[in-house]
């Protein structure tokens, strides 16, 4: 994997899964530094190795540019992706259903988990965490919606009631999860090597604080990225059960 500002590299035809997320930096543009996404998408193949398919700079995300993004992987030899992994990506519901119209949606676990934390003192995170794991756990949605209202009339839930309400107007966005066999979901909400991915990602942007363009961002990142993936040697553990489940894969 080499720096080539046309991420022009073949890519496999078809990937199980695909995240996408959205890293801030700033970046100089003419006279002002300003606040950019650079959007990093991973795909996970069908043997369970995964590998970062690219990387783009937006300022202002929407439809237009996640259509230029799929039908750019498009080009590149991806013919299909079973399910996609976004953490509300403005336009890209639209764009995905263009591009790949097979292709199913799912927000982030991770990141629904990840902004419950921030309602939570320090010191009660972990607690916390465990008893939504609970929701997440559940048979199907009727099951994790009990788990819920559970979650909501405790004690964690009613210390944090902020917690239960964002995960109330989020509840559409979650109930295709539970779709999922219980192996499948295990891959979609254990996402160490992404969450680690991204630790570092963010350390190298602290360490720079701005970046006199675009392509310097891109390259620094790209770097991270470069040796991040020589870890990628191993299929998460989880993947060996989800493949078993011939209804997904």
């Amino acid at each position: 994997m080499r720096w080539r500002p046309g991420r022009s590299r073949p890519l496999e035809a078809v990937y199980p899964l695909v995240f996408l997320d959205a890293l801030r930096v700033k970046i100089r543009d003419e006279s002002l530094v300003r606040n950019k996404a650079i959007h990093i998408a991973i795909g996970v193949r069908v043997d369970g190795t995964k590998e970062v398919l690219g990387l783009w700079i937006e300022q202002n995300e929407g439809a237009k540019f996640w259509l230029r993004v799929l039908n750019e992987l498009k080009n590149r030899g991806v013919e299909d992706i079973l399910l996609a992994v976004v953490d509300g990506l403005k336009g890209f519901p639209e764009a995905i259903a263009a591009a790949f119209p097979e292709t199913s949606v799912q927000t982030c676990i991770v990141h629904l988990l990840r902004h419950s934390m921030e309602f939570a003192s320090w010191k009660d995170r972990k607690p916390v965490a465990a008893a939504l794991k609970l929701v997440y756990d559940a048979l199907d949605d009727t099951e994790a919606e009990k788990a819920l209202t559970a979650f909501e009339q405790g004690p964690w839930g009613q210390k944090y009631e902020a917690i239960g309400k964002a995960r109330r107007r989020a509840w559409q966005e979650v109930i295709p999860f539970f779709a999922f066999p219980r192996e499948v979901r295990r891959i979609l909400y254990t996402t160490n090597a992404i969450e680690a991915l991204n630790s570092k990602l963010r350390r190298a942007v602290r360490a720079r604080g701005h970046f006199p363009n675009d392509e310097a961002a891109l390259k620094l990142l790209f770097l991270v990225l470069n040796r991040a993936e020589k870890e990628w040697k191993m299929p998460a553990r989880e993947w060996t059960a989800a493949k078993a489940v011939k209804a997904w894969i």
